[in-house]
């Protein structure tokens, strides 16, 4: 009888489960990172829906729902700003695209940290579990808005909402802090240690330097929201009183808290909120970079100075958090410090902008979908960010800080710009993600609703703010001069219908594609950056035994003497071609 084969000669094989849910690999944490994001965008937009019909029409019965409460509309809010801001904006373009091509870009088959890099999605999802359970805990949602500005966040009696759900709130975003310093870790370890042989920092996409900055805003950003997230759940539930002053009345009871600080609060949220603004907006920024240079076939214009504004953001980030607080009574020194420094951070961002122009003049420029949503990018970081140097003057901010006005502002520069590099990025890396491509007539068309919706919807609050529509209104019919305003909140209402409903051309092109597409080659947009040498989709093993061994610039395109108008990053170097790179 022969003797049996040794158990290690027997193959190893992963259940289902290890494979594709609990996995390891990156590839696959990226794309449950963006159906998570899916799932929270999709909530968030049918709030809004709801917030925009009870606006116009009040009195209104929603089926399932009935009649929308002030209390509900404000509970809709806050939990419309919370996905948002961090389960899709925060989220998707950093550890979905982030997770599943920085290290293919790197020229490394994994992150530095697999189990850290699961652990970080696991994390994320009970977060947003825990989330959507204060919809149904007694009381309903906060009430406080996503900042939770205290004291109304830190007295449980002081509403609806202000209970459990204020709790679960809070966990939920603890939760979530946590999940994004691990992936914080991840990144910036797995950007400067996995490198591919020949692939030095200057010869990264800019993609890759938007997420490795974009890490180090998470890692810092964060770890300070942890701390206060955890000083307001000792506040409510341990009888602390980090941010609840004295002689506070609530529904005509003394409050039993002395000696805390509410502005104490919003120093330290908004020490996280600002840099917030471009952990959500940075990534959309690199991949606007590298799109435009891929579908002009020009290597981007300044790539060092590109490089440099990132970098300089991320700085400046830190340091305009207070522009934030000019109607909570700053003291004007202050305010004007905050100020300058607020308009300072517009040279950074002025620069990405010309070059991103410069970039495209003279260019053969490729009108694929892609690069329609990166150039709808540019416009409404443009339009948004116009608004800034307004709301950066505190006499201005004043009077406009709670209005409309801000509404539009936060919404066209970081929420639909922020969409945009999002729908670009889906566009764009979905052949390497599922192996096929989307339909380009669809995609078109999506975009042009898309871009006409978010201007339909957003520049006329512009109006409203000048007029002194405050925001966080239930209805307008409380004040006589709201109520003139009816007609203009009618129409963006009517508008916000039709921009959402052209979202189920998204959604089908994106779930017909994934199953019914076109078969994608391995490099259909003909790029030059590493993730293209691999098939469509990229395999589980990534790069295998074979690292690549990086020659040349990420942008190497239109170079003279070329057999194509493309140089691959692993190209072998010829004397001509190092000139060139």
């Amino acid at each position: 009888m022969p003797d049996p084969a040794p158990i290690s000669a027997a193959p190893v094989t992963r259940s289902f489960l290890r494979r594709y849910v609990f996995s390891t690999d990156h590839k696959v944490i990226g794309r449950q990172y963006f159906f998570l994001s899916l799932a929270a965008v999709l909530v968030g937009s049918l709030l809004s829906l709801l917030m925009r019909i009870h606006l116009v029409w009040p009195h209104a019965a929603i089926p399932f729902l009935g009649e929308i409460k002030p209390e509900n509309y404000l509970g809709f809010l806050t939990m419309h700003g919370t996905l948002m801001v961090f389960f899709v904006l925060s989220t998707v373009p950093q550890n979905g695209f982030g997770t599943f091509f920085l290290p293919l870009q790197l020229g490394t088959s994994d992150m530095a940290f697999p189990p850290l890099n699961m652990v970080g999605f696991w994390v994320s999802l009970v977060s947003f579990l825990v989330l959507l359970a204060a919809f149904f805990v007694p009381g309903g949602a906060s009430v406080a808005g996503w900042t939770q500005y205290v004291p109304l966040s830190a007295v449980p009696a002081a509403g609806p909402g202000e209970g459990l759900g204020t709790d679960l709130w809070l966990v939920s975003i603890g939760l979530f802090c946590l999940a994004s310093v691990i992936s914080a870790i991840n990144f910036v370890t797995t950007t400067l240690k996995q490198r591919a042989t020949g692939m030095d920092l200057m010869r990264m996409p800019l993609t890759c330097w938007a997420w490795f900055v974009t890490a180090i805003l998470s890692l810092l950003a964060f770890s300070v929201l942890t701390a206060a997230v955890i000083m307001l759940l000792m506040d409510r539930n341990a009888g602390t009183s980090f941010f609840v002053p004295g002689g506070l009345m609530v529904n005509g009871h003394a409050v039993d808290h002395a000696g805390g600080s509410a502005l104490l609060w919003q120093h330290l949220f908004w020490f996280f909120g600002h840099p917030e603004v471009y952990i959500a907006v940075l990534p959309g920024m690199g991949l606007t970079s590298h799109l435009l240079s891929v579908f002009s076939r020009k290597p981007v214009f300044g790539y060092k100075a590109m490089v440099w504004a990132t970098i300089a953001i991320g700085a400046l980030g830190f340091m305009v958090w207070g522009h934030h607080m000019f109607a909570s009574g700053m003291d004007p020194y202050a305010g004007f410090a905050f100020s300058t420094l607020t308009t300072a951070i517009a040279v950074p961002s002025a620069i990405k902008t010309f070059n991103w122009v410069a970039t495209l003049y003279g260019g053969r420029i490729r009108f694929a979908t892609p690069l329609l949503f990166s150039a709808g990018f540019v416009s409404l970081f443009i339009t948004g960010g116009l608004t800034g140097p307004l709301l950066a003057q505190p006499a201005l901010d004043v009077y406009l800080h709670d209005t409309y006005f801000v509404v539009a502002h936060f919404h066209l520069i970081m929420a639909m710009a922020g969409l945009f590099a999002v729908f670009a990025a889906t566009y764009f890396w979905f052949p390497k993600m599922f192996g096929r491509m989307m339909n380009e007539r669809l995609g078109r068309l999506h975009f042009w609703i898309t871009l006409f919706g978010s201007y339909a919807i957003f520049m006329p609050m512009h109006l409203l703010g000048v007029a002194g529509h405050p925001r966080r209104y239930s209805e307008l019919t409380g004040l006589q001069y709201v109520a003139a305003m009816a007609p203009l909140q009618r129409f963006i209402t009517l508008a916000a219908i039709a921009t959402i409903a052209g979202q189920i051309i998204f959604l089908v092109n994106l779930f017909w594609s994934m199953f019914k597409g076109p078969a994608a080659e391995a490099n259909p947009w003909e790029c030059t950056t590493l993730e293209w040498t691999l098939p469509s989709p990229a395999p589980s093993k990534g790069f295998g035994d074979h690292e690549p061994i990086v020659a040349h610039g990420p942008y190497e395109y239109s170079i003279p003497g070329e057999d194509k108008d493309f140089l691959m990053q692993d190209s072998p170097a010829t004397r001509d071609n190092r000139n060139a790179s």
